[in-house]
């Protein structure tokens, strides 16, 4: 039984820094771009967006390439939230192992 003491004490580590890193996520801002710079989006840690800018003269293009681009950029910040939200969230479970599982 002394495992599964040392497992619960590491879950309930492993939960509180999860907790830090989700907060952390939370305040860090992301920005991507698309278009040559004409479509901005922000998104934070956690996936959540913030913004969209658009440059005024941009929207003077054809409909559908602006669409696109739009849609570019929201793929693209989603993206780096989720990368991001991986690889912080990895750093926390990296130590973590099941008794008996590995």
């Amino acid at each position: 039984m002394a495992g599964l003491g040392k497992f619960l004490k590491q879950a309930q580590k492993a939960q509180k820094q999860m907790e830090q890193v989700q907060e952390q996520l939370a305040a860090r801002e992301l920005e991507t771009t698309a278009g040559g710079g004409a479509v901005r989006v922000k998104i934070n840690g956690q996936g959540d967006f913030i913004s969209l800018k658009l440059d005024p003269e941009f929207l003077k293009e054809d409909a559908g390439l602006v669409a696109d681009a739009i849609l570019e950029a929201v793929k693209q910040a989603s993206n780096q939230a989720k990368n991001l939200s991986k690889e912080e969230m990895d750093k926390v479970t990296a130590g973590f192992q099941m008794p008996g599982m590995f």
